[in-house]
């Protein structure tokens, strides 16, 4: 067929390579085109079918976990009622002397703090409780706009939810806290069962981070969204915060049943997915570009016509002019990059010739080793910065250790006790002081050890002699040095969990020698301890990347981390613990002296 076509056409006329060109573009160019387009169309549509089949169910089950989510805060009020000191205060009449009153605000405040603030609910930004024209509040950051005069929610003696627990938006409540979080409200009435009457309401402030974890799951692509609204199509909760409590524009033209369904615009096409919670009647929505959902796809089809275009153009090539020195060392290229791929750099392409295929060689040679010095380069700059992060964690001062710190001095303001506050503000400027002191690396344990003393010493007072604390040193500490603010972690663990206990939290710290060139300082507490299990994962975690998660056991690792990137991985923590019985944790050291600074920190600190 091909030869009769080109006896009847000018065709014949035409020189073999444009022949060969268009032979090959007839046989196996177009034929390949149009099985390529139909190939890449159909999976695309496959792809789209799949997502929407597969998202609506992890909407379901996300939606399920947001209900048990809401449920489970729904449940934190009822902790009031353990407390029968709590509910005594809430009893009683708002006419009492102002000792008496902040007394009790003192005793609500802390109680509150310890319980939600403090208790592991890291998501709750605040809890208030409005009872007989009073109010009781525990934040973790300054807040504005919710007092005894807001009349933005029906709250105190006047609440009437019938046993509800209500959910309020941002934009329904008069509140706002510092840094502008997204929040959600739960509003509930506090009852008094044995008198039958009311005694006010508690307000409870979560950020809506806490649906992070849920819904990140689903978030697989980077311009994904995930919203959730009303059933006013009022924004709830978004991947972007800037859009939360603001109406979805296009909520009245989506369709009201579970499932997906494509939208088209000037910009992009979307696929949205949407399902509805049948308990608070949420909405939650996924949306993705198609052109974000097959840019895989999209990529591989651009790629096979670059390719298949430099396939053609070598394949005319070598069929006119037998270039087999061409096609061997490109054969010898693709197998080096394919290792380079994988990882492998040390590569070489061993071809000497000076035409373009040598030319090539050597540009690929000096890109790879290019290639591998820039990783190494980068590498320590990784290092570098890891380090520079670390080093900046230690020098930060909790917000909240500060706040309740100045909270007690003002408290002791009131009171009068003028020795109370002249000592703990000359306790709390040594403590800046060295907190921001950040020119040496490595102090004296002395300092050190004054410093925590001088942490302890303001808890004392904070929490009234409920903490006892004893410090020893079997050597002259002034004489060797440490990196800063390694015990106050350890030290904050043992109060923040020897707290929960009703008795007193001792704590004893003893500094020792272990060998001639291991140092030892032992934290001891009498705590509730820490489980099996939860101390076999914190010990591996020590082993980890201490940038990877900050949760509870942040400070511990990161102190860890601290100590055996500079030291060595035979230097760090040594964790053990009883249940009830308390914890113990040995920091390990190397012994080094003044004049064996320099060496160790590069020269950057001096004794």
């Amino acid at each position: 067929m091909i030869n009769m076509i080109f006896r009847k056409s000018k065709l014949r006329n035409f020189h073999l390579m444009t022949k060969l060109m268009i032979t090959y573009i007839i046989l196996t160019v177009i034929p390949i085109s149009l099985l390529g387009y139909t190939l890449y169309t159909q999976y695309t549509k496959s792809i789209e079918e799949q997502v929407g089949e597969y998202i609506p169910k992890l909407l379901e089950q996300a939606n399920q976990n947001i209900d048990n989510q809401l449920n489970e805060i729904k449940q934190l009020p009822d902790f009031l009622y353990n407390s029968s000191q709590v509910i005594e205060v809430l009893r009683k009449d708002s006419y009492q002397s102002k000792s008496n009153l902040l007394k009790d605000k003192f005793s609500v405040d802390s109680y509150l703090s310890r319980t939600y603030i403090n208790g592991g609910y890291s998501e709750i930004l605040g809890v208030f409780i409005h009872s007989k024209n009073r109010m009781f509040s525990s934040t973790k950051v300054p807040y504005r706009g919710l007092g005894l005069d807001s009349n933005s929610l029906p709250y105190g003696q006047n609440l009437d939810l019938k046993g509800q627990t209500n959910i309020t938006l941002p934009n329904q409540t008069s509140l706002q806290f510092e840094g502008n979080p997204p929040f959600i409200l739960f509003v509930r009435q506090l009852r008094d069962y044995e008198n039958q009457e009311n005694l006010g309401a508690i307000l409870i402030a979560v950020d809506i981070s806490l649906f992070d974890k849920t819904l990140n799951s689903l978030k697989q692509e980077e311009n994904s969204n995930i919203w959730i609204t009303d059933e006013q199509g009022r924004i709830i909760f978004h991947t972007d915060p800037e859009l939360v409590g603001s109406f979805d524009e296009k909520f009245d033209n989506y369709p009201k049943i579970n499932g997906s369904f494509r939208t088209t615009n000037l910009n992009n096409n979307q696929l949205i997915s949407t399902e509805t919670s049948p308990s608070t009647k949420w909405r939650i929505f996924h949306s993705i570009g198609i052109s974000d959902l097959t840019k895989e796809t999209t990529a591989t089809r651009n790629g096979t016509i670059i390719v298949f275009i430099i396939v053609v153009i070598l394949s005319v090539i070598i069929s006119i002019i037998l270039a087999w020195n061409v096609s061997n060392p490109l054969k010898k290229l693709t197998k080096l990059m394919n290792q380079v791929e994988k990882g492998n750099f040390n590569v070489d392409l061993p071809i000497n010739s000076n035409d373009e295929v040598g030319t090539l060689a050597k540009s690929f040679n000096s890109m790879i080793q290019e290639i591998d010095q820039l990783i190494k380069k980068n590498y320590r700059i990784e290092l570098r910065q890891k380090d520079a992060e670390l080093y900046a964690l230690q020098s930060q001062i909790n917000p909240h250790f500060m706040y309740n710190t100045l909270e007690t001095i003002g408290y002791a303001v009131e009171d009068e006790e003028k020795d109370t506050v002249v000592k703990m503000v000359t306790i709390l400027g040594r403590m800046l002081r060295y907190s921001l002191n950040n020119k040496d690396k490595l102090v004296p344990i002395s300092k050190e050890l004054k410093h925590i003393k001088d942490y302890l010493t303001v808890q004392k007072f904070r929490f009234e002699g409920r903490i006892d604390f004893d410090i020893q040193e079997e050597m002259d500490s002034n004489n060797y040095y440490s990196p800063k603010f390694i015990l106050q972690p350890i030290v904050e663990n043992s109060i923040k969990y020897g707290m929960e206990q009703l008795h007193t939290c001792k704590i004893e710290i003893s500094i020792y020698k272990e060998t001639e060139n291991k140092l030892c300082i032992r934290i001891k507490d009498n705590g509730p301890g820490i489980e099996k299990d939860t101390l076999a994962a914190l010990k591996e975690s020590l082993t980890k990347d201490a940038m990877v998660g900050r949760d509870s056991s942040f400070g511990l690792i990161n102190v860890h981390a601290r100590i055996a990137m500079t030291f060595g991985e035979s230097f760090g923590l040594d964790i053990s613990s009883e249940e009830i019985k308390g914890t113990e944790v040995i920091v390990k050291l190397p012994v080094i002296k003044g004049h064996e600074i320099t060496n160790i920190s590069g020269g950057e600190e001096s004794a």
